[in-house]
């Protein structure tokens, strides 16, 4: 009843970019284009200054916006939109303000109850991103390709190290963002020309998931970086339920799935340990190791940009090569510009709606259902809010 009488005076026209806390982020969820197209449709847009985002500052002043402190969502104003990507700093103070971002805690990963306690107790509302959805269930904003893209390249760059190491311990250093895909692309190309001329070889790879938008992305970018001995398994291959030992013929496993509950497990470790084993390189491009129904159940903990890989415990010398698991749960910012570009124009016709859904929403806590309008931006921002709403009561439950 707070939520819907406070909505019902809001000024529901003010969106405020927050800067990412994460440790080398430089995506952002708006570009300065499309914030001027929103400025030009009545909305108030706050950014907040960051040196690390792939747009300047003076990109977003110069398209009409303010330009606020760094960190000064939380004192932002009440009726402020907070848009963002990627997690909240940790704390437990309640959350008042309407939330957009990826949380990350709908499928009940590690902590989704303590955060949905946050937006429960500051009476404030979380609509993600990831649960953006058209009227037949498809995103309409994501990632997804430029995961794949970024997935991959890490993938091959992990799997060049292993055969130009001197030593078992030596291990893929740290990443930089790159310009452009296809100078990303040049990069790795340059080190599988290394291998081959080394050792004769080139990289077998297979991508799971490969007809989704992320395992299309990743294809598409092993094929710009000149590989050809790529699997290509999407659910007609996996519908026999795994664990799959085909996996192990390859060099290179990029997992790309979009995991929507229990599914038997891709691999494990008594599967890793089978005499023969020529797969050297796990790319969790999912990332789903929190989890409950992670079919990678091989590790336990993400990787970054500094120490990109982690290697996997308990397989036999003797079955294979040592293992070494990529699981960098912000891929695309090893590309921002291009990822933050694209996933902005996706986003930009449904973020126009999100006054017209604000002003109509009736009811709940949510502000969840329609009044008059039934734009399709519009039904999308209604079943965010929904969802949210059952949400809150199952944290509720889980209590």
């Amino acid at each position: 009843e707070k939520r819907r009488d406070e909505m019902a005076h809001a000024v529901n026209n003010r969106v405020h970019v927050r800067a990412e806390c994460k440790p080398l982020e430089h995506r952002v969820a708006i570009s300065p284009a499309n914030a001027r197209a929103l400025i030009d449709a009545g909305y108030v847009v706050d950014v907040e200054s960051w040196a690390d985002r792939c747009f300047k500052d003076s990109d977003y002043a110069a398209a009409g916006c303010n330009i606020v402190p760094n960190g000064s969502w939380p004192d932002a104003h009440r009726d402020s939109f907070i848009l963002g990507l990627k997690e909240l700093p940790d704390s437990d103070t309640p959350l008042t303000h309407r939330h957009i971002y990826f949380a990350h805690c709908f499928k009940h990963q590690h902590g989704w109850v303590e955060l949905l306690s946050r937006f429960r107790n500051g009476n404030g509302l979380l609509l993600d991103l990831e649960f953006l959805v058209d009227d037949a269930g498809r995103r309409v904003a994501a990632f997804g390709r430029a995961a794949g893209l970024a997935g991959s390249a890490v993938g091959i760059l992990a799997w060049c190290q292993q055969q130009l190491r001197q030593n078992d311990s030596e291990v893929l250093g740290r990443l930089t963002p790159a310009e452009t895909v296809h100078a990303l692309a040049e990069d790795v190309a340059q080190r599988v020309a290394l291998v081959k001329e080394k050792t004769g070889r080139v990289p077998r790879v297979l991508v799971m998931g490969a007809k989704g938008r992320c395992g299309r992305g990743a294809v598409e970018f092993l094929r710009l970086a000149g590989l050809t001995e790529i699997g290509e398994w999407d659910m007609e291959e996996t519908a026999k339920g795994g664990p799959f030992p085909e996996i192990l013929e390859y060099d290179v496993f990029v997992n790309c799935i979009y995991l929507m509950g229990q599914i038997p497990p891709f691999l494990t470790t008594e599967l890793l340990n089978r005499e023969g084993r020529k797969l050297s390189v796990v790319v969790d491009v999912s990332c789903d190791y929190t989890n409950p129904h992670n079919p990678l159940p091989i590790y336990n903990a993400s990787t970054t940009f500094l120490d990109p890989t982690v290697r996997v415990e308990g397989t036999s010398p003797t079955s294979g090569p040592a293992v070494d698991l990529v699981s960098i749960d912000h891929l695309p910012s090893l590309v921002p510009r291009e990822s933050s570009e694209d996933f902005s124009n996706e986003l930009q016709a449904t973020l126009l709606q999100l006054r017209s859904w604000a002003d109509a929403a009736v009811g709940g806590e949510t502000g969840g259902s329609l009044a008059t309008d039934h734009s399709k931006g519009v039904a999308v921002w209604a079943r965010a809010a929904e969802l949210y709403a059952k949400k809150l009561q199952e944290a509720a439950h889980a209590v």
